[in-house]
């Protein structure tokens, strides 16, 4: 019998690495869902050219789909093959800004790319320290590919060596605000900041060519769908399409039904389906219908400013890239005894875009002026600790979708305003004007820095996992997404879900 591994996103990739690399047999299950052929050959035909040689309407036609993309969905490659709909998983969408995958490789075909290791103060709580988990970043590192330099933030972040890394040349408006931060050393210290280059699973032959918000056509940008693709060479792991409903452990393997109602069994099964669907299986598995699951969320906003100074060139002009530019951690005790984590990001086409359409009709023949404006405008997103953000009730409807329910916290609007306040001292620094009276605060769930439902814990108590992830009163059940997880630290999740996801992994019996 085999191990079973249900998902292909991150999670799912990185603890099938570390099975394969002990000599275990995997069957990895997941939807299966890929690119539509007309979107794939729309990509195909971008891709043939240097973009260069791109035309007005070349670019136009790529970026038109994101443009137009429903309330609560991300769109990536003109089409909506990564996301499901919020309605097929939840009873009331509208509530959360979470959804699920059923694409191969996951939301990671979605993935903004920003790659940071835990600090270790940040999980200082948690059953397993940096200790645990760096070995492991050092793993999924040999695969998953990671841009960046060393710089002010390897203090922080020892885990992830930046030696010898390559990094993606900022952009103008980027290299220009790093070079006024670097020359303020001794004030950003001051204010608790630590501000370097961003670090990003992108591959170093990036063209350049800024449409990595609409779907980069070369796929440099780290997809899971890549390290499935290798693993399928590998002559212990097998590949079956199909949507895990429940599962019913055993003495000796456990039971899979699938939507279809095929069953599969296995030796030991590691969820790695994201955190909804995850929800959906346990929920669906648990014997007792009242069970609740708490999902814990990391509060984020936008804080737009603008920049005074001149760049060298437009930034609108090729080359350069949209994914985040820069990371700034605050790490003030007096705003939060965790970093608040902000990534910031230039020009982007979607500046003039949202510009014109909220306020040209008011004025028409205004649009170059939004034009001229968005060519000056950068945007910060700031993360929270989840000790300081909502959290998400769940329970299951009868008809197997999940009930979600905001748990407000009384602390995020106070940590929210005092790190908008940081972040505006830091983009003066940088020559920039923060324009505090337009943050946006980001639905619940929206960040998609999600997880903590079943929590690992020396001694797991119910709705709790033990620290190789399995739920109270499981022995061959693992939960390594971020379900698992204790905590949501504000740094980037995917980095630190990949490498928990390869330990237990490494260490399941």
């Amino acid at each position: 019998m085999t191990d079973l591994v249900i998902g292909s996103g991150p999670s799912g990739v990185s603890v099938a690495m570390a099975l394969l690399n002990r000599g275990r047999q995997v069957l990895m299950l997941d939807p299966g869902g890929r690119l539509e052929a007309p979107a794939q050959d729309r990509r195909d035909r971008l891709a043939a050219l240097d973009p260069d040689t791109w035309s007005v309407d070349d670019e136009k036609t790529w970026q038109a789909p994101q443009f137009d993309t429903p309330p609560g969905q991300v769109r990536r490659f003109g089409s909506d093959f990564a996301m499901v709909p919020g309605a097929e998983t939840l009873m009331t969408p509208d509530q959360i800004g979470l959804r699920a995958s059923h694409a191969t490789g996951g939301l990671s075909n979605l993935w903004g790319s920003a790659v940071l290791p835990n600090r270790a103060e940040d999980i200082a709580d948690w059953p397993i320290g940096i200790e645990d988990l760096s070995p492991h970043y050092r793993a999924v590192a040999q695969f998953l590919p990671i841009s960046g330099r060393q710089d002010a933030l390897q203090a922080l972040f020892p885990a992830l060596s930046m030696q010898d890394r390559v990094p993606l040349a900022p952009s103008p408006q980027a290299q220009q605000m790093l070079q006024l931060l670097e020359h303020q050393k001794s004030d950003l210290s001051v204010l608790g900041t630590h501000a370097g280059l961003a670090r990003l699973a992108v591959e170093p032959d990036c063209r350049y060519c800024g449409q990595c918000l609409h779907g980069c056509p070369w796929g440099y940008i780290y997809s899971a769908q890549k390290t499935l693709d290798d693993l399928r060479h590998h002559s212990a792991f097998q590949y079956h399409t199909g949507l895990a409903r429940r599962f019913e452990e055993h003495a000796d393997h456990v039971a899979i039904t699938l939507d279809n109602g095929e069953t599969l069994q296995a030796t030991r099964v590691f969820v790695a389906a994201g955190v909804l669907e995850t929800a959906c299986l346990l929920l669906s598995s648990s014997p007792d219908p009242t069970t609740r699951l708490q999902l814990q969320d990391s509060q984020h906003f936008f804080l737009p400013s603008l920049h005074r100074w001149r760049t060298p060139r437009r930034p609108d002009q090729r080359p350069y890239h949209t994914l985040p530019q820069i990371f700034i951690e605050l790490d003030d005790p007096e705003i939060s005894p965790h970093l608040v984590h902000a990534q910031i990001y230039t020009w982007n086409e979607f500046y003039a875009h949202d510009l014109i359409n909220s306020y040209g009709s008011k004025l028409p023949g205004s649009a170059p002026l939004w034009r001229r404006l968005a060519r000056r405008l950068i945007v910060a997103q700031a993360f929270l600790h989840s000790a300081h953000s909502a959290r998400i009730n769940l329970t299951l409807a009868a008809d197997g979708r999940l009930v979600p329910t905001v748990q407000a916290n009384d602390e995020t609007e106070r940590v929210m305003g005092q790190a908008t306040s940081r972040l505006a001292q830091v983009m003066k620094l940088a020559g920039l004007i923060p324009l505090t009276f337009a943050r946006r605060p980001g639905d619940v769930g929206s960040s998609f820095h999600v997880g903590g439902s079943v929590p690992m814990a020396k001694t797991p108590s119910s709705r709790q996992s033990d620290i190789l992830g399995r739920p109270k009163g499981l022995s061959r059940v693992h939960l390594v997404d971020a379900s698992s997880l204790p905590s949501i630290t504000a740094t980037t999740i995917t980095f630190s879900v990949m490498a928990n996801a390869h330990r237990i992994g490494s260490l399941a019996p």
